[in-house]
């Protein structure tokens, strides 16, 4: 492979989903041909400590931007040509297309041969608005290849771009460790400390914002709470919704019956994967379509644990659900969606045997299509 330079602004320990996929993408490359150029996550004393203790854990180099948001500004695009140079890059990977992979002509003036760009759901807004997608065109322009995560993306970025760059897209989506996410991932512990063992546990592990749709499962609480009166909803992760979602359990009186963790360190996700019985997370689409889940890697992080799985409609996330063999696919933004994600809770807490059966051909479908080491071989195909 080609030595690459990763030019992202999303990179650990700033946490979200491109993160980890870029992550886990450097990981499994060469380390001696692994630069990476990044943002600082924070600039206060505790991002500071965490940033530089990741980043002495790394096999590769990180160098870190002084700037909490990279941008492709003169400044840092002369930083990355001088990165390119001095480490002997040949190649680049723009962990998010929009918009560090502006800096792309400057870079293929300073020697990088090859210039691949991933693109996610935000992308996939930015081909919505005429001034932001003239500049994706150019991006789609100006490197060899634009990544997708599937057909959803794809079909929303393409047509903003050139035919010729159009042609190049490849799709190149997150993938799952399944030796890390598996059915006996350490569930039952996370239950017994937060004293869930007997009692039914729907889990949703995410970010709180509204785009994920842990509202709709709070609404759709009362419901479930009908027809099983112990059920547990165990909120995962951590974000400026929280508050809000907290009133809402108040005011719908199911307090009691909603537990937040908080936000849970890499390391401790597989097990509260495992502590649940049903994986939910109905996403909505937001702002006329430009808030949209780019897949939702979080579904099939899930069923590689065994779980069967209650996904939204919102952008790309119907790519990760096999609707009605892994679980279902539920109308996220709808007035109804409380109604209808309540009806396939019930339906899975109430049956041990379709939740086994889900939760298996899930396993079996990441283990299939979505391991790692497959997908990194694709892109160090890219890259060379």
């Amino acid at each position: 492979m080609r030595k690459t330079l990763i030019v992202t602004n999303d990179f650990p320990p700033r946490p979200g989903g491109i993160q980890a996929f870029l992550h886990s993408m450097a990981l499994r490359l060469d380390p001696r041909q692994v630069v990476v150029y990044a943002s600082t996550w924070k600039r206060d004393a505790e991002g500071v400590r965490a940033t530089a203790e990741f980043d002495a854990e790394q096999p590769f180099p990180v160098i870190r931007d002084r700037t909490t948001m990279l941008l492709p500004t003169p400044a840092a695009t002369r930083r990355a040509t001088g990165l390119l140079r001095a480490h002997g890059c040949t190649a680049v990977w723009f962990g998010a297309a929009a918009p560090m992979g502006l800096m792309a002509p400057a870079l293929r003036a300073a020697g990088a041969e090859k210039l691949v760009a991933t693109t996610h759901g935000h992308e996939a807004g930015w081909a919505q608005l005429p001034g932001a997608r003239r500049l994706l065109r150019r991006i789609g322009e100006a490197t060899d290849t634009l990544t997708y995560l599937g057909e959803y993306t794809r079909g929303r970025i393409a047509p903003a771009l050139t035919p010729a760059a159009a042609a190049r897209m490849v799709q190149l989506p997150p993938g799952v460790d399944e030796k890390t996410f598996h059915p006996d991932s350490g569930g039952a512990a996370v239950r017994a400390s937060l004293g869930l063992t007997d009692r039914p546990v729907v889990v949703c592990v995410s970010r709180l914002v509204p785009r994920k749709g842990q509202d709709t499962l709070i609404r759709a609480l009362p419901r479930v709470l009908a027809a099983q009166p112990e059920t547990v909803l165990l909120i995962v992760g951590g974000g400026p919704y929280r508050a809000d979602l907290e009133k809402l359990a108040g005011r719908l009186g199911v307090s009691a019956s909603v537990r937040f963790t908080g936000p849970v360190s890499w390391e401790r996700l597989p097990a509260h994967f495992g502590a649940g019985d049903v994986f939910a997370m109905p996403c909505r689409t937001r702002r006329g379509g430009l808030d949209v889940e780019g897949l939702g890697i979080v579904y099939l992080e899930a069923s590689a644990t065994g779980l069967p799985v209650v996904a939204g409609d919102s952008g790309g996330a119907p790519d990760a659900v096999l609707d009605g063999e892994t679980g279902w696919v539920v109308r996220g933004g709808e007035d109804t969606a409380p109604e209808e994600t309540a009806e396939r809770l019930v339906t899975l807490l109430g049956d041990a045997e379709l939740r086994r059966s889900m939760g298996e051909r899930g396993r079996a479908w990441v283990e299939e299509r979505w391991r790692w080491d497959l997908l990194v071989d694709h892109l160090r195909a890219l890259l060379d």
